[in-house]
């Protein structure tokens, strides 16, 4: 672990480094088709999740394994990628398992990441790219106060077809 990554706390949640000991999270997470309809990234097997530890460990990202209070139940991971300290900008992600969809999570972590963003990093612009499709998470970013400057046409190739995406926005 690196004694310099920040921990965030909330009365119900802990957001700490992701650490080695979640690869079998991480690899229910993103090899599940639920969680996966609307995210980038999957694997098929443990050893390929390991790709996704070393991302989560490059200092272009900051995330964090998103868990229960006493540190037992795995939530999801959040976070803030493709950070860019010139440009003062990031863009801000995160997934949750199935079983803790609807339970506020979302709600209570995206300010906390952003707060971090905008604080600690000294960032002025954070991002969220959203598929165009997932109305769930569109409707959570306007709840976040994160404002839709637009939708970016033919912007991925995902399944072998071009898909639109939303960019929401929060600024400092």
């Amino acid at each position: 672990m690196n004694n310099e990554f920040p921990t965030i706390k909330t009365d119900r949640l802990l957001l700490r480094e992701i650490t080695d000991l979640d690869l079998e999270n991480i690899f229910k997470g993103l090899s599940n088709p639920h969680v996966i309809k609307y995210y980038g990234v999957h694997y098929q097997s443990l050893e390929a999740t390991k790709k996704q530890l070393l991302w989560f460990a490059d200092k272009q990202q900051m995330w964090w394994a998103i868990c229960s209070l006493d540190n037992k139940t795995f939530y999801g991971a959040g976070g803030l990628n493709d950070i860019d300290k010139k440009e003062k900008r990031a863009e801000i992600g995160l997934w949750l398992l199935p079983d803790f969809w609807g339970k506020g999570i979302m709600k209570e972590v995206f300010p906390l990441i952003s707060n971090y963003g905008f604080k600690k990093i000294k960032l002025r612009r954070i991002e969220g790219f959203v598929e165009t499709d997932n109305l769930n998470c569109k409707n959570a970013m306007s709840k976040l106060d994160f404002i839709n400057e637009g939708t970016l046409k033919d912007f991925e190739i995902k399944n072998k077809k071009s898909i639109r995406v939303d960019l929401y926005v929060k600024t400092n």
